[in-house]
């Protein structure tokens, strides 16, 4: 075990703050179910910002960065389109907005706003609760798969079973970890709710930050002194139809991770990522801590900019470190230990990076911001978790009636139930990137048809939302069953042709939306689409409405946008692998796009939103929008 004493304090430093900062916020989380939820909508974007941001900066996510990036060097910059990360250029650009106007706790409970109250939009309700719950428990079992592997490098069980009264199989050892690790997170995460959570993350994301710096520095150092062995095309994001990356003679192993990845037909891959990436983006938020982030802040325009603020400050610190684990793995690959159970383990390259070459007193660091970003991804989403259960569960149907202390204390037992259960269903899977690929490809291919067609398509009702996103979840847990040795990826247009299919048949076989609610929910929110017949409903009471006609304009500030974060990820990419030329040509392309974004979108988003707000003002107070917050 490399951890020397110093490590050791730094790390229990770390867990205590964690467990104070619970008990210090628990206080005001009690006080409603709006501060514990959302930190009663007053706090400011940046650090709302920060903390998504935070929350991103997992520690399983970062494992998986690190081995594709070993494996498929530059051109693993478009590999996480599978999430797609690029869905935080269209929150920045306009979904936040739309969705922050909705003023509501969750996503769920937005049903309501969208399809009214009958019982087509209540069963809507139910499948979208079910949905986040799923998803929920999903990324709950990611994270904790993932800091248990991590944790086994630097702690050996031998050390640690001579402590424990009872018996742990070799294979669960991880998993034992993982449950330690998991009551931390918790802890302050039940008791200091999301306020609570948002302050851990600030204190986790300077640990990480600080420690990117030092891993990118070591990585560099080091590279100076040596030349990176790697094939052809490694350097390049450039590809044709086929990867074309041969690592015979220098990694064989890394063939064979390629092979059963199925990215070998790249541009295939690629095609199916941006055009997933895209109806997933358009569809919004899926009902994790992202949306919670954004139904948290204070008003529309903050929560554009708290969007807009998680790409720059998330990406240049998360890939000053992965490059940094990338170099020093590619450089002492043969001194590494990776096999796990007999088989090679890509996904244990920064463990083992980091226990082989970070010395002393930095390891302590290191590891307490790793597992701060663990902590932070868990800690969100299992705040999620909870909002649903008891807003739109609790609330709604068993006791509407129920004191504060009634819905803390229930908030405790939910979030205890989630972590277990999630813990039950990581145990059955066999690493991070089976969780991943589910979660991105399989279950939210199920989720997009429905949630693309609520947002712009008026005549769409809570029938077609219903069997779209019930048909969609359901493909989506036989699937993998079905096409076991298929990437999820390549059966999601079969998902979304099934969620389509019951978007269309549920929307014409069930009554239409109100037309009361559909009016109210075009005036608040202002989408762009197909709204023109509402819109003249509305034009009746409201000679001088204004219809969103930037449609267009969108869609090039998301253009653009994508483009600023993507050479966002390549520049400190260049400047840890000491790629100069191309490290200054992505700073140049970076601070354009910036420019670009300031004139194209924001200065007229801006005045958009006061444009609206006085709309609103001079409006009868029947009519009155969040926007007047």
């Amino acid at each position: 075990m490399k951890l020397g004493i110093i490590d050791i304090c730094i790390i229990a430093l770390y867990l205590i703050a964690t467990v104070v900062i619970g008990l210090v916020m628990k206080k005001r989380a009690q006080k409603s179910k709006g501060e514990y939820l959302l930190g009663g909508n007053k706090l400011p974007w940046y650090l709302l910002g920060l903390s998504n941001a935070s929350g991103m900066f997992d520690i399983s996510g970062t494992m998986w960065l690190v081995a594709i990036g070993f494996v498929y060097g530059l051109k693993s910059i478009w590999i996480p389109w599978l999430w797609p990360v690029f869905n935080q250029i269209f929150l920045m650009v306009f979904l936040s907005a739309w969705l922050r106007r909705s003023n509501v706790t969750t996503g769920a409970e937005w049903i309501k706003t969208r399809f009214g109250n009958s019982r087509e939009a209540r069963l809507s309700h139910m499948v979208v609760v079910i949905f986040a719950l799923i998803g929920c428990i999903g990324m709950l079992a990611y994270g904790f798969i993932g800091v248990g592997k991590f944790i086994e490098i630097f702690i050996p069980w031998e050390y640690v079973s001579q402590y424990i009264p009872f018996e742990v199989s070799s294979q669960y050892v991880p998993h034992f970890y993982g449950i330690c690790l998991t009551l931390f997170a918790m802890f302050y995460a039940i008791l200091g709710g999301m306020v609570s959570i948002v302050w851990t993350d600030i204190v986790q994301y300077i640990i990480m930050t600080v420690s990117s710096i030092i891993v990118a520095a070591i990585a560099m150092s080091t590279l100076g002194e040596q030349t990176l062995v790697v094939p052809e095309g490694w350097m390049s994001p450039l590809f044709g139809w086929e990867l074309e990356m041969d690592w015979h003679g220098i990694v064989q192993e890394a063939n064979d991770k390629i092979a059963t990845d199925g990215f070998s037909l790249f541009t295939v891959f690629f095609s199916l990522t941006l055009f997933k990436g895209i109806l997933s983006s358009a569809a919004g938020p899926a009902p994790t801590y992202d949306m919670q982030k954004i139904l948290a802040s204070k008003n529309a325009k903050e929560a554009s900019l708290m969007s807009g603020s998680v790409s720059l400050i998330l990406i240049p610190a998360r890939y000053m470190m992965i490059t940094g684990f990338v170099v020093l793995g590619l450089l002492y690959f043969d001194q590494l230990n990776l096999y796990v159970g007999g088989r090679l383990d890509f996904e244990q390259l920064l463990p083992a990076a980091m226990e082989q070459f970070i010395p002393v007193g930095l390891t302590g660091m290191l590891l307490a911001g790793l597992l701060a970003a663990f902590n932070s991804t868990f800690a969100g989403t299992l705040n999620a978790g909870q909002a649903y259960i008891i807003n739109d569960l609790y609330l709604k149907y068993i006791n509407p009636q129920a004191t504060q202390k009634k819905v803390t204390l229930i908030s405790y037992a939910i979030g205890i139930i989630l972590v277990v259960v999630s813990t039950i269903f990581g145990f059955f899977a066999k690493d991070v990137n089976a969780v991943l690929q589910w979660v991105v490809s399989a279950l939210y291919g199920g989720y997009i048809a429905s949630n693309v067609l609520k947002w712009y398509w008026w005549r769409f009702n809570g029938g077609g939302y219903f069997w779209g996103m019930a048909s969609g979840t359901l493909a989506a847990l036989v699937f993998p069953l079905v096409f076991q040795q298929t990437l999820e990826l390549y059966y999601f247009p079969l998902l979304l042709l099934i969620s389509f299919v019951g978007c269309i048949v549920g929307t014409y076989t069930s009554p239409p939306t109100d037309m009361e609610t559909l009016k109210r929910f075009y005036f608040n929110v202002r989408p762009w689409g197909f709204w023109q017949p509402i819109h003249q409903e509305l034009e009746a009471s409201y000679p001088n409405l204004k219809a969103n006609t930037h449609f267009k304009r969108d869609m090039f500030n998301v253009g653009v946008g994508i483009l600023w974060q993507t050479v966002l990820v390549a520049t400190p990419i260049f400047m840890v692998l000491m790629e100069w030329r191309n490290f200054f040509l992505s700073l140049v392309l970076t601070c354009l796009t910036s420019f670009i974004l300031k004139k194209t979108w924001w200065e007229p988003f801006k005045a958009r939103e006061e444009e609206l707000a006085l709309e609103l003002s001079e409006q009868p107070v029947e009519a009155e929008s969040v926007l007047t917050n």
